[in-house]
C-alpha cells in the first residue's frame, strides 16, 4: 500500500490545487515568453510567472512529503531560495549585455517598443 492512498482527502485536494495553480502560472509565463516581440519585453514574463508557479509547486511538494513521511520536509525551501535569487540576477545580466550590444552596434535598443504606441503630433509638426 502506497502513501498516496493514505493521504487525507483535504490534503489530496489542496496538493492537487497547488499543482494545478503552479503549473498554470508557469504556463502563463511561458506563453508570455512566446507572445512578446522584443527581447526586452520577453524577460519579464518568465521571471514573474515561473517564479510564482515554482513557489506553489514547491508548497505542494513540501505538503505531500511532510504528510507522507510524518515529519517536516523543508528541502524545497533551499530550491526556492536559489531560484528566487538566481533568476532575476541572470535576467538582469542578460538585459545589460543585450543593451550594451545594441548600443555598441549603434542600434536603438527600444526600437521595437515604440511601434505599438500611437504617434502624438505637436502643433509644430507638418
Amino acid at each position: 500500500m502506497s502513501t498516496i492512498e493514505n493521504l487525507p482527502l483535504w490534503a489530496a485536494i489542496l496538493i492537487s490545487a497547488l499543482l494545478v495553480i503552479g503549473s498554470s502560472l508557469a504556463l502563463i509565463g511561458s506563453i508570455g515568453l512566446l507572445r512578446f516581440k522584443t527581447f526586452y519585453e520577453r524577460v519579464h514574463a518568465p521571471t514573474l510567472g515561473t517564479t510564482m508557479g515554482l513557489f506553489t509547486i514547491l508548497a505542494a511538494s513540501m505538503l505531500y512529503f511532510s504528510l507522507a513521511q510524518t515529519r517536516p520536509v523543508v528541502h524545497e525551501i533551499l530550491i526556492g531560495i536559489f531560484v528566487t535569487t538566481t533568476t532575476p540576477i541572470t535576467f538582469m545580466f542578460l538585459v545589460q549585455a543585450t543593451l550594451y550590444r545594441d548600443r555598441f552596434e549603434g542600434g536603438d535598443p527600444l526600437a521595437g517598443l515604440s511601434e505599438e504606441q500611437p504617434q502624438v503630433k505637436t502643433p509644430n509638426d507638418p
